[in-house]
C-alpha cells in the first residue's frame, strides 16, 4: 500500500538511511584496517555482530508477544545461501579495500546498479528498455571519472583491487536478483537474522580463527559492531519498513544515499582527496540511476511507460 502526502516522506527517508548505511561500511573498515585488524578479522566480526544484533532485536520482539514464523525446510535453506551470497559480497570488498582509495571502492561496488539490469535479462529473457541502457552508459561513464580512468589516477588503486570490487557488484546484483524472491512477506527481523546466520557460516570459513586468534580480545569486536549495524541490520529493517509504503524506483533512488555518503565519508573521516572529476562522476552516476527509474515513475502516474 502506498503512502499519501507526509508519510512518503517519512518511508522515503527511512530507505534514505539505510543507503547511508552501506556507504559508511569502507570507512570503517578503512578504520579497522589501519588499526592492525585483518580484513577477514574484520567481515567475520560483521557477521557476528550482526547475527548477535538481529538476535537482540528477535528476542525483544518475542517479549512483546510477538509469535515468531517458522520457516519450511526450503524457505531455511534458501534463506542461509542467501546469507552466504550476500556475505560474498563483504568478503570480496573487503578483500579489495586495501588496495583502494575508500571513496573508489564504493564507486566501484556501486556498478551493481547497471549489473543488475545485465542479470535481469538474462534471467528472465526480457531485454532492456532504453532508459535502462541509457542508465547502464551513463553509471560506465561516472564510473570511469570516479575511477581516475578519465583524468589524474587516484593513488593507491591496485589492478587485482579494482577485479575484485567489480566482481562484489556483481555478486551484490545476483543478491538483490534473488533476495527478491526469497521468503517473501516474511518479517524483516526474523528474515534477516536467518540470513545473517547463512553470512556466519562463510564468515567463519573465511577466518576459522575468529574465536581464538586474539582478534576478540584485542577489540575488534567494536568495528564488528558497526559494520554489522550499518551493513546487516540497519538497511534490512529500515528497507523492510520504508519500501512497501513507496515506489520501487522512490526507492531505488533513496538508496543511491549510499554513494555519496561513502565518498563524502571518506573524505571527512579518512581525509582522502576527492578532485573535480571523481565528484562530477559521482554526480553522472546518480543521475543514471535516476535515468533507469523514469519508467516507474511514469507507470506511478498512471501513465504509459515508453520502452
Amino acid at each position: 500500500m502506498r503512502a499519501m502526502g507526509g508519510s512518503v516522506f517519512k518511508y522515503s527517508g527511512l530507505v534514505f538511511l539505510g543507503g547511508v548505511g552501506y556507504g559508511i561500511m569502507a570507512t570503517i573498515t578503512k578504520t579497522g584496517l589501519a588499526a592492525g585488524f585483518d580484513w577477514t578479522e574484520l567481515v567475520a566480526s560483521q557477521a557476528f555482530c550482526g547475527a548477535a544484533l538481529f538476535l537482540a532485536v528477535f528476542a525483544v520482539s518475542l517479549v512483546r508477544g510477538k509469535r515468531p514464523f517458522k520457516p519450511t525446510k526450503r524457505e531455511l535453506a534458501s534463506m542461509l545461501l542467501l546469507g552466504a551470497c550476500s556475505f560474498s559480497v563483504s568478503v570480496l570488498y573487503n578483500a579489495a579495500l586495501p588496495g583502494m582509495p575508500a571513496a573508489v571502492a564504493t564507486t566501484f561496488l556501486f556498478q551493481y546498479t547497471w549489473m543488475g539490469i545485465v542479470v535481469q535479462v538474462i534471467a528472465t529473457r526480457r531485454p532492456p528498455n532504453r532508459f535502462e541502457v541509457a542508465s547502464a552508459v551513463t553509471i560506465v561513464i561516472g564510473m570511469l571519472l570516479v575511477s581516475g580512468v578519465v583524468g589524474e589516477v587516484p593513488e593507491g588503486v591496485e589492478p587485482w583491487s579494482v577485479t575484485l570490487c567489480l566482481l562484489a557488484a556483481l555478486v551484490m546484483a545476483v543478491y538483490m536478483y534473488l533476495s527478491a524472491r526469497v521468503a517473501v512477506g516474511r518479517e524483516p527481523v526474523e528474515r534477516g537474522m536467518f540470513v545473517c546466520f547463512g553470512a556466519c557460516v562463510l564468515a567463519f570459513a573465511v577466518c576459522p580463527t575468529f574465536f581464538t586468534g586474539g582478534a576478540l580480545q584485542e577489540g575488534v569486536w567494536h568495528y564488528g559492531l558497526f559494520l554489522g549495524a550499518a551493513g546487516l541490520v540497519i538497511p534490512v529493517i529500515l528497507f523492510g519498513i520504508g519500501t512497501p509504503h513507496i515506489s520501487t524506483g522512490l526507492a531505488t533512488i533513496m538508496a543511491s544515499s549510499e554513494l555519496p555518503t561513502g565518498v563524502i565519508v571518506s573524505m571527512l573521516v579518512l581525509g582522502e582527496d576527492i578532485t573535480l572529476l571523481q565528484a562530477a562522476g559521482v554526480v553522472i552516476i546518480l543521475c543514471g540511476v535516476v535515468i533507469s527509474q523514469v519508467p516507474n515513475f511514469l507507470i506511478s502516474r498512471g501513465l504509459k511507460a515508453p520502452r
